[in-house]
C-alpha cells in the first residue's frame, strides 16, 4: 500500500510539472518578444527631437525667405527713388545753369563722393534711406528756387506771355483817340482820329506778331506759338469798342 501510494504521489507531481512546464515557457517567450520600456522611451525622445529640429529648420527657412523678400523690396524701392532723384536733379541743374551758376559748382566734390560711397556700403535698406534723404533735400531746394524765382514771362504759357506784347499795342491808338476827343470834343480832330484809327488794329497785330518773335526766343527745333487768332482778337476788340463809344458820344452831342 505504501509503495503504491508513493508511486501515485510521484506520478501526480510529474503530471503537475508537465502541466506547468509549457505554461512557464510561453510566458517567458511573450516577455522576450515584447519591446523593453527603455527602447520605447528612446524612440519617442528621438521622434520629439526630430520634430523640434524640423520646426526649427522651418522657422529658419521662413526667416530667410522673409529677409530675402524684404531685401528685394528694398532694392526695388531704391531703384525707384534713384530714378526720381536723378530726374529732379537734372531739372534743378538746368534751372541753376540758366541762372548763371557755373557747371563746376554743380558737381560733387571728392570728399562728398567718398562719404556717399561709405553710405552706400550698408546694404539696400541703408541705400534706400540715403536716397529718401536726398530726395527730401532736392524738394527743399526746389521750394527755395521757386520762392526766389524772378518774373520770367518766357516761362509762361503762350497766351499770357503774348498778351504782354499785343495788349499795349492794341490800346495805344484807342487811348490816343479818347485823348483827342476829350481835348477837342466832337470836332474834325476826333473824326480824323477815328478815320486814322480804322487800320490801326491790323497794324498793331502785325507789330505784335513781329514783337513776339523778337522778344521771346525758343530752342532749336522748337516752334514759337505766336497765338495769331488770340492776338488779332486782342488788337481788334479795344479799337471796335472805343470807336463805337466815340461815335455814340458824337451823335449824342
Amino acid at each position: 500500500m505504501s509503495q503504491d501510494g508513493h508511486g501515485a504521489a510521484t506520478a501526480t507531481q510529474d503530471d503537475r510539472r508537465g502541466a506547468a512546464g509549457p505554461g512557464r515557457q510561453r510566458t517567458a517567450g511573450e516577455r522576450e518578444s515584447s519591446p523593453p520600456v527603455a527602447a520605447v522611451d528612446a524612440a519617442t525622445d528621438a521622434w520629439q527631437d526630430y520634430l523640434a529640429a524640423a520646426r526649427q529648420l522651418d522657422g529658419v527657412r521662413r526667416a530667410a525667405a522673409a529677409a530675402a523678400g524684404e531685401q528685394a523690396r528694398s532694392v526695388q524701392a531704391a531703384r525707384e527713388e534713384l530714378t526720381e532723384v536723378r530726374t529732379r536733379l537734372a531739372a534743378q541743374q538746368s534751372r541753376l545753369r540758366e541762372r548763371g551758376v557755373p557747371p563746376i559748382s554743380l558737381l560733387p566734390s571728392p570728399p562728398e563722393v567718398t562719404e556717399a560711397s561709405r553710405a552706400m556700403a550698408g546694404g539696400p535698406a541703408t541705400v534706400l534711406a540715403a536716397l529718401r534723404t536726398a530726395r527730401a533735400r532736392v524738394e527743399a531746394a526746389d521750394a527755395a528756387l521757386v520762392a526766389r524765382r524772378p518774373l520770367r514771362p518766357a516761362t509762361w504759357s503762350a497766351r499770357p506771355r503774348n498778351l504782354l506784347v499785343y495788349g499795349p499795342l492794341a490800346l495805344l491808338v484807342p487811348l490816343i483817340q479818347v485823348v483827342v476827343y476829350a481835348a477837342t470834343g466832337a470836332g474834325p480832330a476826333t473824326v480824323a482820329a477815328l478815320i486814322c484809327g480804322l487800320p490801326m488794329p491790323a497794324v498793331a497785330f502785325v507789330a505784335g506778331w513781329l514783337g513776339v518773335g523778337r522778344i521771346f526766343r525758343t530752342r532749336r527745333g522748337e516752334r514759337l506759338d505766336r497765338t495769331s487768332r488770340f492776338g488779332a482778337l486782342v488788337c481788334l476788340v479795344p479799337a471796335v469798342l472805343v470807336t463805337a463809344g466815340l461815335l455814340l458820344a458824337m451823335l449824342a452831342g
